[in-house]
């Protein structure tokens, strides 16, 4: 028994050895017949790694040709198919600009867009990629309307737009932490104009109020009226949108400092104003 188990392994070594000696044979020394022969063949057994390249290798030879149509796509879903994405949304790029008439256009459009949103790390990093993937599922969806995979096309792509939201509102968070109380007015105004119905207005404009009341109780007496008032705007602007909210006792005790200290800075104004008439 243990001989034929011995036997079976050193058959089935020979013919892996076999196998990988042909393959680097046909990848360093094979005409480009060869090589594409490979390179579908290790392509339709699901060997994508090994068929990658191949087709790299063919790119170049096949170039102009009718082929090529079909090794860049394969090319792409194979650097997809291994969890590439970066690799595999560049050429599926490339195959959609080169060939707009290939009966293969959708499944390339979609997977050109589920790769850039595979490649989008999480919101606290750079987000070209989810803003790339955001545009190519727009585009995806407004192409093929009537695709069975729209649905999933509109899932990433509110996916991708909460994880911008997201992004936006820790950046003008962070600013108001960290005391730069301007640019997190500024921020937090930007991102109620450019995300309409987010989860997180309310706590925006909470911020918001935050902000621009710290801001006026330690201004400078010079700058202190104008934003004090801007303090009351932002004030007004929530009680507008958020009647109910929780928030409101916190606010409204926010709100008598801004009125004591708009009435302490009238009482220095008059004080000023006394001394320049005597």
């Amino acid at each position: 028994m243990q001989k034929m188990y011995k036997s079976w392994y050193v058959l089935v070594l020979s013919i892996t050895l076999m196998s990988c000696s042909e393959y680097h044979k046909v990848l360093n020394k094979g005409d480009n017949a060869d090589k594409y022969k490979m390179a579908e063949e290790m392509y339709d057994a699901g060997e994508y790694k090994k068929s990658i390249p191949l087709f790299e290798k063919l790119v170049g030879p096949y170039g102009g040709k009718p082929q090529l149509e079909r090794i860049q796509y394969m090319l792409a879903d194979a650097y997809y198919q291994t969890g590439n994405y970066e690799l595999s949304s560049y050429y599926f790029g490339k195959f959609i600009a080169n060939y707009p008439g290939s009966s293969k256009i959708e499944e390339a459009a979609y997977l050109s867009a589920h790769s850039y949103y595979l490649a989008a790390p999480k919101y606290s990093r750079d987000q070209t990629d989810t803003n790339k993937a955001l545009e190519a599922f727009q585009t995806y969806i407004t192409n093929y309307p009537e695709s069975e995979r729209v649905a999933d096309a509109n899932k990433y792509y509110q996916e991708l737009n909460a994880r911008l939201e997201k992004k936006d509102f820790e950046i003008a968070h962070q600013y108001y932490h960290t005391e730069h109380y301007n640019a997190a007015m500024t921020a937090f105004d930007i991102f109620n104009e450019e995300h309409l119905g987010s989860s997180y207005k309310e706590e925006a404009m909470y911020f918001r109020f935050k902000a621009a009341h710290d801001l006026a109780v330690k201004s400078v007496l010079s700058k202190k009226s104008e934003r004090l008032q801007e303090a009351k705007n932002s004030y007004d602007k929530f009680i507008k949108n958020f009647p109910e909210s929780e928030r409101l006792k916190e606010m409204n005790g926010l709100m008598e400092e801004v009125q004591r200290a708009e009435a302490e800075l009238n009482e220095q104004i008059r004080a000023i104003e006394s001394q320049s008439n005597s």
